[in-house]
């Protein structure tokens, strides 16, 4: 099964949705799409049951998309009902949207 895409401006679009940023705490911190959690890529499967039993759709990014369609692929094979964030944090700023730190 493929795993489903958004890009920023249809994220953005949407409300009360799970945000999962899969950059490292560091990058994290220096700016993220406001309400995301951060679950690095390297533990992304140790959270898949997790996630799986919110029960929602969850969406992942990361600074440009490559990681956090990664830990798509990881997350849609654990049953999680997944999407990526395609152009990812990067995106999200260069077009001027807001972030938190």
């Amino acid at each position: 099964m493929s795993v489903s895409e958004v890009t920023v401006g249809e994220l953005d679009g949407r409300r009360d949705v799970t945000i999962i940023d899969v950059r490292e705490p560091a990058e994290f911190s220096d700016g993220h799409v406001p309400g995301a959690r951060n679950i690095p890529l390297g533990t992304i499967a140790d959270h898949a049951a997790e996630l799986r039993d919110l029960g929602t759709t969850v969406y992942v990014i990361c600074q440009s998309g490559r990681r956090s369609a990664q830990a798509a692929a990881v997350l849609d094979a654990a049953d999680v009902r997944v999407v990526n964030v395609v152009g990812g944090t990067g995106a999200w700023i260069a077009t001027g949207r807001e972030v938190e730190s």
